[in-house]
């Protein structure tokens, strides 16, 4: 009985319900750290992954990356495909996600524009021309995860003038959108209207003649005496 007694107690004492609890939320976080998604080194470039500039202006080319398990001197790169030759824009690296990066080697119309604090490595642009339109790609190698690399594409066009968005369709669907609006608003008003002057109406003609029933009550029938001689006796 005693060591029964001793089991039990080291049972409820080894897996209490809050420590089931934990041991879930524990596997749950690890089943997300831990999957081959989740794991590997990610680069991204947003959800848009091209842009139009105007010639002369200046473009930032954004891209970030995540790892799961962290990083350690994580080597990054910008680079510019030209006609499949990598043409090296920028290149950098990062200690840890306490140090900012230090530069390595960056061209005179490249500027980093990112921050170790949010992993963004974008960089900006200088001074576009028409020779600047075509594929950048963004270079990540995390040597925590065994040298894991990753990388993704930006695509950029350089134009003389923007172009101009015909807007004509939107403000038509936007001023009939509007105007059915418009219209059952001033339909519900009025209707409410109507029927509060007739409710009003109904109850006038109530008091009216509620008022003459209790005149006509008063004042006895219209036409008729009172007959004020006395009853003749036996």
């Amino acid at each position: 009985m005693k060591a029964g007694r001793t089991g039990s107690l080291l049972w409820s004492w080894v897996q209490p319900e809050e420590w089931i609890f934990k041991g879930l939320l524990l596997t749950l976080l690890l089943g997300v750290c831990w999957s081959p998604g989740a794991l590997s080194l990610e680069v991204s470039v947003g959800k848009i992954p091209s842009l139009e500039a105007l010639n002369g202006s200046d473009v930032l080319l954004p891209c970030s990356f995540t790892s799961c398990i962290g990083y350690e001197d994580l080597l990054f790169r910008w680079s510019y495909n030209r006609n499949g030759t990598l043409e090296l824009m920028l290149e950098a690296t990062i200690k840890g996600p306490k140090y900012e990066p230090r530069i390595l080697f960056s061209d005179y119309r490249v500027q980093f524009a990112g921050t170790s604090k949010t992993n963004n490595i974008s960089i900006i642009l200088l001074n576009v021309d028409f020779e600047d339109s075509g594929q950048y790609i963004c270079y990540a190698k995390n040597p925590k995860e065994k040298n894991r690399v990753h990388r993704a594409t930006y695509t950029l066009l350089v134009v003389s003038e923007m172009k101009v968005v015909d807007k004509t369709l939107t403000t038509i669907i936007a001023s009939v959108v509007g105007g059915l609006i418009g219209f059952l608003i001033v339909f519900l008003l009025g209707k409410k209207l109507i029927l509060f002057a007739i409710a009003k109406s109904r109850e006038r003609k109530e008091c009216l003649v509620s008022s003459s029933g209790i005149d006509n009550t008063e004042n006895g029938p219209t036409g008729t005496k009172g007959n004020t001689k006395p009853t003749p006796k036996a």
